[in-house]
């Protein structure tokens, strides 16, 4: 039987690499074996901001929420323990735009929320 040489998976395989190294500097997206480096901690470090993407809204939102509620004379953690006494079911994403957008409706929720605090 015949010997099979792995160049060509080799290549393919280097190509792949090299392809999503394009656009780095210097050896970076020249060289496999340094591409290679860069390449896994740019998948590394993606995939680290994609999660801290999402505690950074949830950060802004509570900020925003925060704001709204202190003009209303409530401060955030009071509020959305008010909220939930009232079993008012509403994220913290739509409250954030409430706060942003519809300033009324939001001291409508704050009223409420005051009212169940006791």
């Amino acid at each position: 039987m015949a010997r099979i040489k792995g160049g060509m998976n080799a290549k393919k395989k280097h190509n792949r690499v090299l392809k999503l190294a394009k656009g780095y500097r210097g050896a970076r997206s020249k060289q496999y074996r340094v591409a290679k480096q860069s390449v896994m901690r740019a998948l590394a470090s993606a995939y680290v901001g994609r999660k801290e993407r999402k505690r950074q809204f949830r950060q802004l939102w509570i900020a925003r929420i925060n704001a709204a509620a202190r003009m209303n004379g409530l401060s955030y953690s009071r509020f959305m323990h008010g909220l939930k006494v009232a079993n008012v079911d509403i994220n913290r994403k739509m409250l954030s735009e409430m706060a942003v957008n519809d300033a009324e409706g939001f001291k409508t929720l704050a009223e409420l929320a005051k009212a169940n605090l006791g």
